[in-house]
């Protein structure tokens, strides 16, 4: 769940840039995934297009706008900078994929991912979205998270409430063939100047090279790369 201001038609506006950026859709389809009704839905996408936001393809859907490229270009994101510095010796001590990720109501957004240049790699592009039910960076986020969220996304998790327990004690969470098949990852939180947790940074790769524990490998490199982040913001 989102976040709410308080103003409504700001909120109504928002929920339908999220929702236009999950896939390109029609009225029908919007409405269905914000709840709205159809009049104040069209009312808004409209709005939206005139400012450039929201825009239409060819079968006259609606899809994300140059506007949000353009205001994007311009935004100060602290966490993304820091990350620009700290994810390239990360990815060079390790020789796996780098990723990080922020939370947004149930799901995990990675804002900053790197690769190794050669072998087989866990590809996970900057801006997707993935579930919170599973995955090293997943327990991280969840363990971290308010009460709501965790009994929002523990009954279909792949792990349960002790495996929090265990995460926020350890400093730690690893996964091995939880949100993809052949995949393991490791993961630690990233704190802000005020000591909570923003950010889950994570290492990921084939099993076959992370092995089933990653943790016992790579935790100490990646709370060192989270301790990095913490001092830069």
């Amino acid at each position: 769940m989102r976040q709410h201001s308080g103003i409504g038609v700001l909120d109504k506006a928002v929920g339908v840039l999220h929702a236009v950026a999950e896939k390109p859709c029609s009225l029908t389809e919007l409405c269905s995934r914000t709840g709205l009704p159809r009049a104040t839905a069209h009312r808004l996408a409209v709005g939206l297009e005139v400012h450039r936001l929201l825009t239409r393809d060819t079968d006259g859907l609606w899809c994300p706008g140059p506007g949000l490229a353009e205001l994007a270009a311009t935004a100060n994101d602290p966490l993304v900078s820091a990350a620009a510095l700290v994810l390239p010796r990360l990815r060079e001590i390790t020789g796996e994929s780098v990723q990080l990720y922020r939370r947004e109501g149930t799901q995990r957004i990675c804002v900053a991912a790197m690769e190794p240049p050669t072998g087989l790699r866990d590809t996970v592009l900057v801006g997707a979205r993935l579930p919170m039910s599973a995955g090293s960076g997943a327990k991280v986020l969840l363990a971290w998270a308010d009460p709501q969220t965790q009994r929002a996304v523990l009954p279909d998790a792949a792990f349960g409430e002790r495996v929090l327990l265990e995460v926020r004690r350890r400093g730690w969470a690893q996964s091995a063939a939880e949100r993809e098949p052949g995949v393991a990852s490791v993961a630690a939180p990233v704190r802000d100047g005020n000591g909570s947790v923003i950010a889950a940074i994570s290492v990921s790769g084939p099993i076959d090279r992370m092995g089933r524990r990653p943790g016992a490998r790579w935790a100490a490199d990646l709370l060192a790369a989270a301790e990095a982040l913490h001092k830069r913001l």
